[in-house]
């Protein structure tokens, strides 16, 4: 029996990863049992990354498509607002006027 998991290419999706550990957000490329493909941050820099897209300096932000190895994810989880706590996309779109799939884009 298979698990029918909710993530889909193109969704913005948080990824916790270990040794080392590293939390990512972006777009969903491709999940499967080798690994996920993701384009995306490190959000460790979170709120230096905000003040970049903000002042329109896109080119100093480590944005880059990736591919991570299973062993590696701890976890990945659809980015949602919770418990009135806004998604990260949607902190994204309101602290910087820009679409989270604007700066995503594959190039």
């Amino acid at each position: 029996m298979s698990l029918a998991l909710p993530f889909e290419h193109g969704q913005l999706v948080v990824v916790l990863l270990r040794e080392p550990r590293e939390r990512l957000w972006g777009r969903l490329l491709g999940l499967e049992t080798a690994g996920i493909a993701l384009r995306g941050v490190d959000v460790s820099p979170w709120e230096e990354i905000l003040g970049l897209v903000r002042r329109g300096e896109l080119e100093m932000v480590s944005l880059a498509s990736r591919f991570y190895p299973m062993h590696r994810v701890e976890s990945v989880y659809l980015d949602e607002a919770n418990c009135g706590v806004p998604s990260l996309g949607d902190q994204f779109l309101n602290r910087t006027g820009m679409e989270p799939s604007a700066f995503l884009v594959d190039l």
